[in-house]
């Protein structure tokens, strides 16, 4: 995942604002396609044609919509090792396509680092869940990035 990356630097408000913008346009079109119509690229592209969303919005929600539809089973697994007690199949369908959308960022995308996607998706899940499905990102994404920096993933 590279599109945002270009000259533009973390931290830089531009480029915040449109990953903000770019999750919660990836997480309306990963819950949209979990009930069967469309898949997931094409609810995106919908939601795109619609809005006048910002290049780099536009871009990095691709990324991430990409990267769930490239390695959802992984994803899935990975969190079922992870939060045994909470499999993916089981989690309401809001939870479930807030974590599969936020461990593609925290394990797919070097140009956010890892506290920053989870500060971003805890707050996405406090926002459309609730504080449970918080704590419950809080500690999938924390384990997965904890793994991943030790290189135990």
């Amino acid at each position: 995942m590279s599109a945002t990356r270009g000259t533009r630097r973390v931290g830089d408000p531009d480029l915040v604002a449109a990953h903000r913008a770019a999750r919660r346009l990836a997480l309306a079109a990963v819950f949209e396609a979990d009930f069967g119509q469309r898949t997931a690229t094409a609810i995106l592209e919908r939601h795109l044609a619609e809005s006048e969303a910002d290049p780099l919005a536009a871009a990095y929600a691709r990324e991430l919509v990409g990267g769930v539809v490239a390695h959802r089973d992984r994803i899935d697994a990975r969190v079922d090792a992870v939060a045994p007690r909470w499999p993916v199949v089981q989690m309401a369908p809001i939870d479930r396509a807030i974590v599969r959308v936020a461990v593609c960022e925290v394990l797919h995308s070097p140009a956010t680092p890892a506290p920053v996607a989870i500060a971003e998706w805890v707050e996405l899940a406090r926002t459309y869940s609730g504080d449970p499905a918080r704590r419950l990102v809080n500690g999938i994404l924390g384990t997965i990035a904890r793994e991943q920096a030790a290189g135990t993933s």
